[in-house]
């Protein structure tokens, strides 16, 4: 028996939901965007009525204004976003246990233990689809298909509000007439690589030799492969067991160029501060601290160093993300954004191994320092207590990364 996958996507999901909460403005173009003035001026989602503009996802503020003069920008609000997230989710579990969500706005569904009760996967994704309307106020398109890969492909190919269907019958009438770069994971890197081979379609990536995929692509060439033939088998995840967090990070768009190592110590000491806290909030110590550049031309780079002691002091993770800076970065041209993240994850309840050459005593006393820390920013906000590096530039200081991160879809795999 086949399985019975569902993707859901709701529709221009913070768009939609900031149109719902302000009704004055439903009837107007409405983009979501960051802030001008601090330099994070990029379209993170529109309405309907803005795409009839050709207004992109990630163009620069000022570019869709010259598009649309009477865009209505409003600023994002991952909080309320959360929430409407929840309650989709919770429909979906009305359903099945196995639910995936992939970011915020996405979910895999595997109702094949369902269909009996509640009718076959076209039946199901209508259902669900009414709900959303009615009980959220918003839409969603939805993919229906006997793999994850073809259920997202179905939920992306009629937007907004539609439900499509693609089964071992019709997919290669569907699906292989799609460019390449339709299909999940296949970045602007993999499409210049399979258009190199002369690979433009879903169909012709088929039918390509898998030999010579892998040759060229390695291991990832096999995936290729078995995505635009219809051969994933992954399955949707349990949502009650779902794997633990892989990675925890956070990175920022300075509010000006940065040109010294100073400036920079500032911004990873703030950004290490909010990767920490959210280190100790879920209970994980980590042991590799990752940074990644981009300069004011947009070339960017990332680099990563294990340490020998897992941790989430934030003067160790901070002190890690400097000293991979001064060590990889030359300062060809100024920064733009720079980001620190930690992986290589493991529960603070751990035993982990102690350094003969390491005061223990004082990583202890560290520890507790940044708990108080951690109760007073809860209480009275994140800059009630700074490091005085932190006051030498308020300018680049003053942001917190920790309540305004942007939530981005979890790993496939």
């Amino acid at each position: 028996m086949d399985r019975v996958i569902l993707h859901s996507d709701c529709n221009s999901f913070y768009a939609s939901v900031e149109c719902l909460h302000h009704p004055e403005i439903r009837d107007k173009p409405v983009a979501v965007g960051g802030d001008v003035e601090q330099r994070h001026g990029i379209i993170l989602a529109k309405n309907q009525i803005a795409k009839r503009y050709k207004i992109q996802t990630g163009e620069a503020l000022w570019q869709a204004k010259q598009k649309c003069p009477d865009l209505v920008i409003v600023p994002p609000n991952f909080q309320l976003y959360m929430r409407f997230s929840k309650m989709a989710r919770n429909i979906y579990l009305d359903y099945t246990n196995q639910v995936e969500p992939f970011g915020l706005d996405e979910a895999w569904l595997d109702v094949t233990g369902n269909t009996k009760i509640q009718g076959d996967g076209l039946s199901i994704a209508k259902e669900i689809s009414d709900r959303i309307r009615f009980e959220l106020g918003i839409t969603v398109s939805i993919g229906v298909s006997y793999n994850k890969i073809f259920a997202k492909l179905g939920s992306d190919y009629k937007k907004p509000d539609a439900i499509t269907i693609m089964s071992k019958d019709n997919f290669k009438q569907i699906v292989w007439p799609l460019p390449a770069s339709d299909l999940l994971y296949v970045g602007r890197s993999t499409q210049r690589k399979l258009t190199s081979l002369g690979v433009h379609t879903i169909g012709e990536l088929a039918g390509t030799s898998q030999s010579i995929l892998h040759s060229n692509f390695g291991k990832w060439g096999d995936v290729l492969y078995s995505f635009a033939n219809g051969y994933d088998t992954s399955p949707v995840a349990d949502f009650d067991n779902r794997p633990l967090v892989k990675s925890i990070g956070n990175s920022t768009t300075t509010p000006r160029d940065l040109t010294t190592n100073d400036d920079v110590k500032i911004i990873l000491y703030v950004l290490a501060d909010s990767v920490s806290r959210r280190l100790r909030e879920q209970g994980f110590k980590a042991r590799t601290v990752c940074i990644s550049v981009r300069d004011n031309e947009l070339s960017s780079f990332t680099r990563q160093y294990t340490m020998k002691q897992y941790t989430n002091i934030t003067s160790e993770i901070a002190q890690c993300g400097i000293a991979l800076f001064r060590k990889h970065y030359h300062w060809g041209k100024p920064i733009r954004s720079i980001g620190i993240s930690v992986t290589d994850l493991v529960s603070d309840t751990i035993a982990t191994q102690t350094d003969l050459f390491t005061d223990e005593s004082r990583r202890e006393q560290k520890e507790r320092l940044d708990g108080t820390v951690d109760w007073l920013k809860n209480r009275f906000g994140s800059y009630c207590v700074q490091p005085a590096v932190l006051l030498a530039d308020r300018e680049l200081s003053g942001f917190d990364p920790k309540k305004d991160h942007t939530i981005h879809p979890v790993g496939y795999f």
